[in-house]
């Protein structure tokens, strides 16, 4: 009886954690009993490029969000662990109701995500009738569902350019990307004024220390990254534009990169033979080089979280079925546009 109690109460522990971390033995293989795991439940792991190398190893998939999602979606699993942030898993529901969506911590939130609440985005659209809106795909499953088109890094110029030249849109929520694709169609887009944590602190200042020390450097730069910033790259874009560069261009042998360090794991992996610098926050006392720019949320994933996730069937991610029908409108209208 006192057993059941405790494991009751733990349980209640871990509902209010959003996570479930218990022990196992030192000795356990995490890595294999997760592979393990997933042939029992029929399960696959996907790996955002900006969670740590070891989530990434076990991965079945590693990329970025929506990409990600579809790639599960199109895989007989029955369950997918996401590895990533909130609004990822709940992409993967929009894109596959059928299946079960676990995360390996309930309180991986994203900063950006978190600039725009649907309750706001409904307030801003009603004072600016006829407009519609185009939102980057790191939003809320009840943000998506008030959008008219959802775009990422990688196709969010072509998406806006598929509408006519004097149509009224709101771009949100990252102003950065917005700002940058406004820049480079000539439109006016209204800006929702939000934006990532992680890309909000680079700076020109912290790459050209970086640049002094080697001049040969390409620089990349994400387009989340502030207007400076993405004027000094060579190469401006998505995680995967970045990546598929340096894949594309074994003659540079030195990278500085302006975006979440975890994506130096795979380009790593994938580029051997070449050097990938990250660019530290603006306020640094790493020095050059230092890989401290990192997403604290992304960070919370660990294989001890992946392993209970899967042992025990939970924490798990689901969207309200008319918020996930209104959501999933605007992704397949990006699809046939981009």
């Amino acid at each position: 009886m006192m057993e059941t109690r405790a494991k009751e109460n733990l349980k209640a522990a871990w509902l209010r954690q959003g996570f479930i971390d218990e022990a196992v033995a030192e000795d356990v293989d995490l890595k294999g009993e997760i592979r393990r795991l997933c042939r029992e439940r029929e399960a696959v792991i996907l790996a955002h490029y900006y969670t740590v190398g070891e989530i990434q190893e076990v991965a079945d998939f590693v990329g970025d969000s929506l990409a990600l999602a579809r790639q599960a979606a199109e895989t007989e699993a029955k369950v997918m662990v996401m590895c990533g942030v909130h609004f990822m898993a709940e992409t993967c529901k929009i894109l596959s109701p059928e299946k079960t969506v676990l995360v390996p911590d309930l309180n991986a939130g994203c900063s950006l995500a978190d600039s725009c609440r649907a309750e706001d985005l409904r307030r801003f659209k009603e004072a600016h009738p006829g407009y519609e809106v185009v939102s980057y795909v790191n939003t809320t499953a009840a943000v998506k569902a008030l959008t008219d088109v959802v775009v990422t890094s990688g196709n969010a110029k072509r998406v806006v350019d598929s509408f006519p030249q004097d149509a009224k849109l709101i771009f949100g929520p990252d102003y950065n990307l917005g700002n940058y694709i406004n820049s480079v169609t000539g439109r006016k887009m209204l800006l929702w004024n939000g934006g990532c944590h992680v890309h909000e602190r680079f700076s020109v200042e912290e790459i050209l220390k970086l640049k002094r020390v080697h001049p040969e450097a390409v620089v990349m730069a994400h387009l989340e990254c502030k207007g400076p910033v993405l004027a000094v790259a060579d190469v401006k874009g998505s995680t995967a534009t970045m990546l598929h560069y340096a894949q594309a261009h074994p003659e540079v042998k030195v990278f500085i990169v302006a975006t979440e360090a975890g994506i130096l794991h795979e380009m790593q992996r994938t580029c051997p033979d070449q050097t990938f610098l990250a660019v530290p926050p603006e306020v640094s006392e790493g020095g050059l080089g230092c890989s401290c720019n990192e997403c604290e949320y992304m960070k919370m994933n660990s294989l001890l979280k992946v392993y209970n996730a899967l042992k025990y069937g939970w924490p798990t991610v689901d969207v309200d079925e008319d918020i996930r029908e209104a959501a999933r409108r605007p992704i397949e209208r990006m699809l046939r546009l981009s």
